[in-house]
């Protein structure tokens, strides 16, 4: 855990030694992924297999076999890459990157932070196979890493969370979410278009949120204004849960829902404004964890249009 404590002045250390790199005219992505590589596996244990990142690299060479045009993009954004970090640093650069923030810049932060705390690249892989296991339309991790936008999103954001902590400037890398609310592990998301989430809202671990989510303020309370999501929570497409209300553990939102009002654990609310199936003296009990099992059927009884 020596190599993964936090350190302001490491990390100072580390951006000045890959800006040196930039200053060079041969530099390119390809020997960035190197640099980076060689500096996310220092202080690693080496004996220590990452079977994930193993499988992932599997897959690229078998997506370059079936279509040779891809190859160098697989090379710059996996293959030429010793580990899941120095890739993801370098694809969240160079998919972030604008002309007065380029890519590389982007990339050093990243791998920086990811150097720094080690416990980010195990949420990452916690979030990768979440991912792979609740969404039906994924087909490998790889996928997941390229192109999933949700995915992407949520690592951005714990960068942001990180550099926040250590009071530093990340408005550049909020992606809809405030960089002061925490992330956690286990997380899905869907292609998390629209999702907007505020800074004193919560979320626990292993939650699944669709698209065109909102967890927010109603407009008129200042402080610790947002809502608390708990353990095991489905939230549906276009679900608006407003205000410093506490979602339950296990709870499941049906899409569509606006949520003005606590939701106790294990129960389905749906509806504008949302209600519990069952009413709120005697809701239905769900049986299963809804952010695992990604079922947004629900026992209509009298609600059925």
């Amino acid at each position: 855990m020596a190599a993964c404590e936090f350190s302001r002045s490491g990390m100072a250390g580390k951006l000045l030694s890959f800006e040196s790199q930039l200053d060079k005219p041969d530099t390119t992505i390809y020997n960035l992924a190197h640099e980076f590589s060689q500096a996310c596996s220092h202080g690693r244990n080496e004996a220590q297999a990452d079977d994930l990142w193993m499988k992932m690299k599997e897959e690229a060479k078998k997506d370059v076999e079936q279509e040779p045009l891809l190859g160098s993009y697989y090379v710059s954004a996996i293959l030429a890459h010793d580990t899941l970090e120095s890739a993801l640093a370098t694809h969240l650069g160079y998919r972030l990157g604008t002309p007065s923030l380029p890519g590389p810049n982007l990339a050093q932060v990243f791998l920086a932070v990811f150097s720094e705390d080690c416990a980010i690249g195990a949420e990452v892989r916690e979030d990768l196979k979440a991912i792979k296991e609740r969404d039906p339309a994924c087909v490998s991790y790889v996928q997941i890493m390229l192109n999933f936008k949700g995915f992407l999103a949520i690592q951005a954001h714990r960068v942001a969370h990180w550099l926040w902590l250590m009071s530093r400037g990340v408005r550049g890398l909020c992606c809809g979410h405030t960089p002061r609310c925490p992330g956690r592990e286990g997380g899905a998301a869907g292609p998390c278009y629209g999702t907007v989430i505020g800074e004193t809202a919560i979320i626990g671990d292993n939650v699944s949120i669709l698209h065109n989510v909102t967890l927010g303020g109603t407009g008129e309370v200042v402080g610790d204004r947002h809502p608390k999501i708990g353990d095991g929570v489905l939230v549906g497409a276009g679900t608006h849960v407003l205000g410093n209300v506490r979602v339950g553990a296990g709870a499941k939102i049906g899409a569509g829902s606006v949520v003005l009002k606590e939701v106790p654990e294990s129960t389905t609310a749906v509806g504008n404004p949302a209600r519990l199936l069952g009413g709120r003296e005697n809701p239905v009990k769900l049986t299963k964890v809804p952010s695992f099992t990604m079922d947004q059927t629900y026992e209509w009884s009298d609600y059925v249009i």
